[in-house]
């Protein structure tokens, strides 16, 4: 009984650590690390090295896909190099300034928001028209989704197949 529920409180902890991808935390390493150490604790859990080395990799490949989609929409929809880095800082920006509002969610708005705007800033600042400007800016807007909808992704896979696991 009192081992059910250490698991139930265990699995709630995943829960949280995937929810933290949503606010901009790293959820997903959080996640791989207290696997770890229940594995550790745990020496019975159906957990070898490469079940960890997987989704380190998969952690990884999430993180490269949240930052190169975000730069790489921008480039898609005509922007410049100035551009993708104004979206890639403002994205950075966005969530730090958004962060206490709407019980944290707003950091998620806030790294969509600045994505667009940095971009937006920097290739008006480059001269460009405001149509193309735009443009550029939605590229950068629905990478940065496409991005965080990743690293989400990862992040449920990580806790199923970990909840899986833990729970006997």
């Amino acid at each position: 009984m009192l081992s059910s529920l250490f698991e139930i409180f265990f699995i709630l902890l995943l829960v949280m650590g995937l929810l933290a991808n949503i606010v901009g935390l790293p959820g997903n390493w959080v996640n791989i690390g207290l696997l770890g150490l229940w594995r550790w604790a745990h020496q019975d859990m159906p957990a070898d090295w490469w079940f960890f080395l997987f989704l380190l990799v998969l952690a990884g490949l999430a993180e490269l896909i949240e930052f190169w989609s975000q730069v790489e929409g921008a480039r898609r929809y005509g922007g410049t190099r100035g551009g993708t880095w104004g979206a890639f800082l403002g994205g950075i920006a966005g969530s730090i300034v958004m962060a206490p509002l709407f019980l944290g969610v707003g950091v998620l708005i806030g790294a969509v928001v600045g994505a667009f705007l940095g971009c937006l800033a920097l290739e008006i600042l480059a001269g460009r028209g405001l149509a193309e400007s735009l443009h550029a800016s939605r590229g950068a807007l629905w990478g940065r989704v496409l991005g965080l909808v990743a690293k989400f992704g990862a992040g449920a896979y990580i806790l199923v197949t970990g909840a899986a696991r833990v729970w006997t």
